[in-house]
């Protein structure tokens, strides 16, 4: 899958006192692009530092078969858990639980790219690459 990045900025979960108001501009502008289009939209998490604690690069972009500036394997084996769309803190609520199972060992992450994938109909679904 070929991925045409809007927008991308680089923060950490806990080191990173901006990263709410990061994240959050960083949609803004990527939604703006987007006015007017029915498409999938994907939040990409990628260029991992370390773990979830350490920093790492995240990006919206709109899958583009012709151009993309990033690239998702199609051979990668990922975990998929669906989000709560109804529940306002649904995808914190969802990545809680994702973190949860890494810690306990339930999940064992290969931390190359991960993404939201926001479809058309409000369904929400979260892509964990694993090893």
């Amino acid at each position: 899958m070929r991925i045409n990045l809007l927008t991308s900025i680089r923060t950490n979960n806990f080191n990173d006192e901006q990263m709410m108001e990061k994240i959050q501009n960083m949609w803004k502008e990527a939604y703006r692009s987007l006015e007017g289009k029915n498409d999938t939209v994907y939040g990409i998490y990628y260029d991992y530092e370390s773990d979830f604690k350490g920093d790492y690069s995240i990006g919206v972009g709109i899958e583009n078969v012709d151009k993309g500036s990033m690239m998702i394997s199609d051979q990668a084996n990922y975990n998929i858990f669906k989000v709560t769309s109804s529940d306002e803190e649904g995808i914190l609520k969802t990545w809680q639980k994702i973190w949860g199972l890494e810690e306990s060992g339930e999940l064992e992450r290969a931390y190359t790219v991960d993404f939201e994938k926001y479809l058309p109909s409000g369904e929400i679904e979260i892509h964990i690459a694993i090893v």
